[in-house]
């Protein structure tokens, strides 16, 4: 196992420092503790070509403001809030309404948009880089003063990275976290994701209105290009002209099965597959840019406004965990 660290570059006066996982088989992540961005990931083809499956940048000036929110960790709140305010324990609350009128990825400047305290850890087995941010009371509206980490790590015997989350508040929040980043496992951005397909184990996604804000129904994904149960190409839903999210997907799938290899991600040109297991309730499927897609595990959007949903309250003194794993390897042809 090998890691290594450089410095990228400065934020707000700050050095942002990137690392780099890589195991025997030259597989590696590469991560900044600038919002927790994976700048890379390095998986083999099916030809044993290694290349890149993420998208990011060579250079954190490239990210800017970071507006798409590669690679980051969203939240406090990952989705939308409607409105931006929420009531809890009888109290109101009111955050920045920073898409279209409603509370998105945390606000202004959530999780994703703030330096991480950083800790490498290694052994002969794994390699980790674990991300530590305190997040104080009423940082961008939220209550309570939240620990939170942020775990990447990969296995010596295995090409996945597995993220963990461990979450205090010592007042009642919520607490709604993800990673963002968009995978193309063509390599190196060569071909757009038109053609991989990909299989949901879900029977049912939420419905939402024109402003992408859950209308509370759980609607059936059969006979619709929401059914992913047996594997579809992408480009069934993102013609550009499709009734859906900006011609594409931007929809929450409630999740059948628990870390029992879920969600699966295929290209057949290349021959990479991605598996993704996961505890958390749903994944948000996101296809922005058309050069990637998103694969955002989490609970549902605007979860406070539905009783029905998985709650994202973190009950005061409680621990929140979550652990997702993104396994790559080849199919057989």
């Amino acid at each position: 196992m090998e890691v290594e660290q450089r410095l990228f570059g400065y934020k707000e006066g700050r050095q942002v420092t990137l690392y780099t996982l890589k195991n025997a088989n030259g597989f590696e992540v590469s991560c900044m503790d600038w919002g927790c961005i994976i700048t890379k990931i390095i998986a083999p083809d099916q030809r044993g070509n290694l290349e890149n499956v993420v998208l990011g940048f060579d250079t954190l000036e490239e990210y800017g403001d970071n507006p798409h929110f590669l690679g980051a960790v969203a939240g406090r709140f990952a989705g939308r809030i409607k409105g931006g305010t929420f009531t809890l324990e009888g109290q109101d609350y009111k955050l920045a309404a920073n898409a279209n009128g409603h509370h998105l990825h945390g606000g202004n400047k959530g999780f994703s948009h703030k330096l991480w305290k950083s800790e490498m850890m290694q052994n002969e087995s794994e390699a980790a880089i674990e991300f530590s941010y305190w997040s104080p009371d009423g940082e961008e509206g939220y209550p309570g003063n939240l620990e939170l980490k942020v775990t990447y790590r990969i296995r010596d015997e295995a090409n996945d990275v597995i993220i963990s989350y461990s979450a205090v508040s010592d007042k009642t929040t919520l607490l709604n976290v993800t990673n963002h980043s968009y995978f193309n496992l063509s390599g190196d951005l060569k071909q757009g994701i038109f053609n991989h397909e990909l299989t949901i184990n879900s029977n049912k996604f939420l419905e939402l209105d024109t402003e992408k804000i859950p209308t509370g129904r759980y609607l059936p994904v059969d006979d619709s290009v929401f059914d992913f149960r047996g594997g579809r190409k992408l480009q069934d839903g993102i013609d550009p002209q499709s009734p859906l999210a900006g011609g594409g997907y931007d929809h929450p799938f409630l999740l059948d099965s628990s870390q029992q290899r879920e969600i699966m991600l295929v290209d057949k040109e290349s021959g990479r597959q991605l598996v993704v297991e996961t505890t958390e309730p749903a994944v948000v499927l996101y296809t922005g840019n058309r050069l990637g897609l998103c694969l955002e595990t989490q609970g549902l959007p605007d979860s406070i406004h539905h009783p029905h949903f998985p709650s994202a309250i973190l009950k005061k003194g409680e621990r929140f965990s979550s652990e997702t794993r993104y396994s790559f390897g080849v199919i057989d042809r």
